[in-house]
């Protein structure tokens, strides 16, 4: 069978050798991490944590979650043996049951992430309905209503031609809102989406996400969230590099591609790659194979590997190079707590936090997973953070790309701490903490002497609400900001599907016959820089080295978004009005509002016979 050679080992070059061995072909990973696999998706040993004959503390580029619409990650894992588990690694996905949405210096709202099924649930969805202090004006709330139903009403053309182009802050009409408004619904729902931002992202990838979630939650037969139930290596991704080894893969740890070389064949007149040209232990090495696939991130592609050759072969890969600047920073940080602080059965939300903040407490999924045998043996609880804006002001007055990485450390924390409380008590305290840790793409601009990047928790602080330290400011940019040296950089950014950037991806194919691409950057039904996008952008390149194999193998099932049928009638009707030009209206017909009652009455009618059967 033919050789495919994959720059790239991570969620997306791991998904295509899981794909092409599993249907014969010969396959080769080279990546760049000298030890971990999968990329951005991968959890790290923390340096310097571990006693003898324990483990390094685990620590995690980003927490991970895996929302109920993925479709084509979790087939993957349903093909990853694990010892005891019918369904492989999938089997180790948990789900989460609540949502917690902190506010400085207020109790936080507890909220469902699923449809509710007990007594408690229905009490849970009450208080948060009935009994928080939201701020949210009964305009804001109609708004919501409003921009919802009209996403769940817009045909899929006006989706990607008119919202693609249109940024999620004013298809909300945000300047029209309070500042709960932008808190809860405009900048909520995009901290969802690694990083992106209310004022950049585009309508349509952030409406069809929130639509998926919203979708999910009111599915009595779906979870909505799920994590997995151990640190992301242990219970996913180094099962899964056995796998692919034992299967016959080859998997090159510790290789800088450096670029592909693209010739023209003298017998067919054609493109086509003849090598690729990579970096291991200071010596440059080529590989050779019948077919290549570049997973690598955009910026990679876009600025390192995009050669004149490649650009001269197919002219529309140049727009890589403009896309490669839409990234942005999003990484993860633990801290390592005496005591599991659980806060609440899933994600956490810090609302009004000035980073963008996220997080969770971990052990309480890891049912199986004893922490003594981890550090020093006293870490009881791991509260994961994600941080993802780095480009506005804290409480320190200053943006996070500004501080040094023990900067970073104790604003976080504040945050945290003024983020969560219960009344007039925050549930964290600077003496829970034993340990923290950065994950290390976050890495000092200046050159640091060996241990420099230690992170110092003594020097933490419990700030309160009235802290004369706490910087009015927060949240905000100064004029000089873009003067001002930034001392830390991000060597892994995320892609973020700003407006009009949908015409600048490829497909998983290109005018290089034998040249693929499997990333977050390609165009997916998934549209979104993803686990889930990256997989099944891999699928899609896979498909296409069978289609020119001719090959009489399966292609790689791939997904599309769903969206019940019940709303058909009413996108139909808008595609009439798109087509001709005109903008979503809400007052529909009577006929398609007498269609959707029909159907509403079919699928009760449908569900109480599913029952009775």
């Amino acid at each position: 069978m033919p050789k495919v050679v994959i720059a790239g080992g991570g969620v997306a070059g791991m998904s295509a050798a899981h794909e092409l061995i599993e249907r014969g072909f010969e396959v080769e990973i080279f990546e760049k991490q000298p030890h971990y696999v999968g990329g951005k998706a991968r959890s790290t040993d923390v340096p310097n944590t571990a006693e003898s004959g324990k483990k390094p503390l685990p620590g995690e580029h980003g927490f991970r979650f895996f929302p109920g619409f993925y479709k084509h990650v979790t087939d993957t894992m349903k093909r990853i043996p694990f010892k005891g588990n019918r369904n492989g690694v999938y089997d180790n996905l948990v789900a989460t049951q609540r949502i917690a949405m902190g506010r400085e210096g207020m109790n936080e709202i507890i909220s469902l992430v699923n449809f509710p099924k007990s007594v408690s649930d229905l009490k849970v969805l009450w208080s948060s309905v009935h009994g928080s202090n939201t701020g949210l004006t009964s305009h804001d709330m109609d708004s919501i209503a409003d921009k919802v139903w009209q996403l769940m009403t817009s045909c899929y053309d006006r989706r990607l031609q008119e919202y693609e182009r249109l940024a999620w802050w004013e298809f909300t009409d945000a300047d029209m809102h309070s500042e709960a408004y932008h808190e809860f619904f405009v900048g909520g729902i995009t901290r969802t989406l690694v990083a992106a931002k209310p004022r950049k992202v585009s309508t349509r990838t952030g409406g069809d996400i929130l639509l998926q979630l919203l979708f999910q939650m009111s599915n009595p037969f779906t979870k909505t969230d799920r994590v997995l139930n151990g640190p992301t290596n242990e219970a996913w991704l180094y099962p899964w590099r056995d796998y692919l080894l034992e299967k016959g893969v080859k998997y090159h740890h510790d290789c800088e591609v450096r670029s592909f070389d693209c010739t023209v064949n003298q017998e067919s007149s054609a493109y086509e790659i003849t090598g690729m040209q990579y970096n291991q232990n200071g010596e440059t090495k080529t590989v050779k194979g019948d077919y290549y696939i570049a997973a690598v991130p955009v910026e990679v592609m876009g600025k390192k590997l995009l050669t004149p050759e490649i650009k001269k072969a197919d002219p529309q890969l140049t727009s890589l190079e403009e896309l490669a600047d839409d990234v942005a920073w999003m990484t993860g940080m633990q801290f390592y707590l005496k005591e599991d602080v659980r806060v609440t059965k899933g994600h956490i939300m810090l609302i009004d936090s000035p980073w963008g903040i996220t997080a969770i407490s971990q052990p309480q999924f890891w049912e199986h997973i004893d922490l003594s045998e981890y550090g020093h043996g006293n870490v009881n609880g791991i509260i994961s953070v994600d941080i993802s804006d780095w480009e506005k002001r804290g409480y320190n007055g200053k943006m996070a790309k500004e501080c040094t990485k023990q900067e970073i450390m104790e604003e976080v924390w504040c945050q945290l701490v003024l983020g969560l409380r219960d009344g007039n008590k925050p549930l964290l305290s600077k003496n829970m903490v034993v340990a923290c840790n950065l994950d290390r793409d976050i890495q000092d601009k200046a050159v640091m002497p060996p241990g420099a990047d230690f992170l110092d928790v003594s020097k933490l602080k419990d700030c309160s609400p009235d802290d004369h330290l706490i910087n009015p400011g927060k949240g905000e940019h100064s004029a000089d900001d873009k003067h001002k040296p930034f001392l830390t950089i991000d060597k892994e950014p995320l892609l973020v599907n700003r407006v009009k950037t949908w015409e600048l991806r490829p497909d998983a194919y290109c005018n290089i016959g034998n040249l693929m691409f499997a990333s977050d950057y390609v165009r997916t039904y998934t549209d979104l820089a993803t686990m889930e996008g990256a997989n099944e952008a891999a699928r899609r390149a896979v498909n296409a080295i069978l289609d020119l194999e001719k090959s009489s193998q399966k292609k790689c099932k791939v997904w599309n978004l769903h969206e019940p049928w019940l709303l058909w009638p009413f996108r139909y009707y808008d595609k009439r009005r798109f087509k001709k030009g005109l903008p979503w209206n809400e007052n529909f017909p009577w006929l398609f509002k007498l269609v959707h009652w029909l159907m509403r009455l079919m699928a009760k009618i449908l569900r109480l016979f599913t029952k009775k059967s």
